[in-house]
């Protein structure tokens, strides 16, 4: 067996599963086990922030199987990732801990738009027809346990995407709650969603109207898959189809459905609350056409594995897909289209021309554009306090992608673009949880930041061509314009200041006039 063996573990909120792939440059990723256990951690971490010490012990059992299945593979590498369930526990560093002692597994936590992000990856990667289906207005919906997440695609371009606390496990425990029949899950679910669902409409879908929707889940898409194949295939119906389906399986008992789908019996009302779910989507935006294209999370997890190491190629570019995120959030705060283009030219040019200044990768280049994109969507709310307004609405909202540590990082380079920077080490509560390797990321990205800030600091995109070179002790920037610059090259003093004290070395502003 050429390649590696690889393994993907998700500890869901209602599931543990376990993946095994082998992966090569000829056959890409291949499945070669899956393994799931049922155990709802949902129910009690929603209700309660704590895994209690039964639900412990038996997570570390099925780990202890899934080890022994990995060893019996010969696994080379795996990753272990937690979702809402375990995101959502107040002593997750203790329970963590006791795992890895136990198990030798490490368990990783996904932030929601990481996790959305992997399984929308593992769609785009798995199936080579997904560009031409999001080529026409197309929704992923990604149904979990504690939320669904809905993601919007126009012209193969990602245009919106909203997280709801809607999730099955959520809903169906207030279903407990209130004692209802599952005859009545029709009715209340629909309440519940649509309430949510309407403030989605209106900010992002208004008149516009979708074609297709993408289903991710666990209950209704393996369903999806198998009806699917007796018509046209591969998890594609039409919504009269679907609604048919979920209008027979409302007149039967959950014992009777069980059986003619061949699943447990406690999975009816999970399958039913994600049922009513996905309906309630189909109402709001009119789609014509579902899609299940049957992946899971721990498909995703493989997908970006063998990516990253180059067993397979992206067919997608998933990092315009995450600009795009920014762009659209840029728009919503009223952000200026002509200023964050500018910006974002002359800090992209400073920062590709002085690599061996900062020492910096791909990723944090990432982040600076999205920090360009980003950096006065605050005034939206307040010109007077700018920086922290735009801190509060980054961290505020959804950059699926991003995990939050990346967020966090493009809230203070944009807070400290405008505002007086902060020193490791200094009590502010805006630098919790930052590394003193990611301090060092933040500081220099907003003295780049701040340098190309001050190069259009009278937002007139004076110039057209901005060149950068290192000489000596002196950063120079040429920038080419027929217009008066006296104003920017008065104010640039104080941006370059910090640039100098990162980085040692004086940026210099040097004006090659145009004929």
């Amino acid at each position: 067996m050429t390649g590696e063996v690889f393994a993907a573990i998700d500890v869901g909120s209602y599931e543990m599963a376990l993946k095994v792939f082998e992966l090569s440059h000829k056959n890409g990723v291949r499945e070669l086990d899956y393994v799931r256990h049922r155990m709802d951690l949902g129910s009690e971490t929603y209700a309660t922030g704590r895994i209690s010490h039964r639900h412990v012990e038996e997570m570390i059992r099925i780990l202890l199987d899934f080890r022994q299945i990995m060893k019996s593979y010969g696994v080379t590498h795996y990753q272990a990732y937690g979702t809402s369930a375990v995101r959502e526990t107040r002593d997750i560093e203790v329970v963590r801990d006791l795992i890895q002692q136990r198990t030798g597994i490490r368990i990783d936590i996904l932030s929601n738009s990481e996790q959305r992000f992997l399984d929308y990856k593992s769609i785009a990667l798995k199936h080579g027809f997904f560009k031409e289906i999001i080529a026409k207005p197309t929704a992923i919906v990604d149904i979990g346990g504690g939320s669904i997440q809905i993601s919007l695609f126009e012209k193969d371009t990602l245009v919106a995407t909203q997280n709801l606390k809607t999730g099955v496990l959520r809903i169906h425990t207030t279903m407990e709650l209130v004692h209802a029949p599952r005859l009545k899950y029709m009715e209340l679910v629909s309440e519940l969603v649509n309430s949510q669902l309407s403030v989605f409409s209106k900010l992002y879908l208004k008149d516009n109207s979708i074609d297709n929707i993408i289903v991710i889940d666990d209950y209704v898409s393996p369903l999806v898959q198998r009806f699917s194949k007796e018509g046209k295939g591969d998890g594609y119906i039409t919504t009269q189809e679907y609604l048919g389906f979920l209008s027979q399986a409302n007149q039967v008992s959950d014992i009777v459905v069980a059986k003619k789908l061949n699943i447990p019996e406690d999975n009816v009302p999970l399958l039913y609350v994600s049922g009513v779910l996905i309906k309630c989507i189909l109402d709001a935006t009119n789609a014509s056409n579902i899609w299940a294209p049957g992946i899971t999370l721990c498909d995703g997890i493989a997908y970006e594995y063998a990516e990253r190491k180059n067993f397979i190629r992206s067919p997608h570019d998933f990092e315009q897909d995450i600009v795009a995120c920014a762009q659209n959030i840029s728009k919503r705060f009223m952000g200026s289209k002509s200023r964050r283009e500018t910006l974002q030219k002359i800090a992209l040019t400073i920062f590709d021309n002085t690599k061996e200044l900062h020492g910096l990768g791909k990723r944090d280049r990432l982040l600076l554009q999205i920090a360009t994109i980003l950096h006065d969507c605050g005034k939206y709310i307040s010109v007077v306090y700018l920086g922290d307004c735009s801190y509060n609405i980054i961290m505020s909202t959804e950059i699926i992608g991003l995990s939050h540590l990346e967020r966090l990082m493009v809230a203070n380079i944009v807070r400290y673009n405008h505002e007086e920077f902060e020193y490791f080490g200094s009590p502010s509560r805006y630098m919790e949880g930052i590394s003193r390797e990611d301090y060092l990321r933040v500081a220099k990205l907003t003295a780049i930041l701040r340098a190309a800030n001050g190069l259009d600091r009278t937002h007139k995109q004076k110039f057209k061509d901005v060149k950068v070179k290192l000489e000596d002790d002196e950063l120079i920037i040429t920038v080419d314009t027929k217009a008066d610059i006296t104003l920017e090259k008065g104010l640039f003093n104080n941006r370059a200041a910090f640039f100098e004290e990162v980085f040692g070395i004086r940026p210099v502003i040097r004006q090659k006039k145009m004929l």
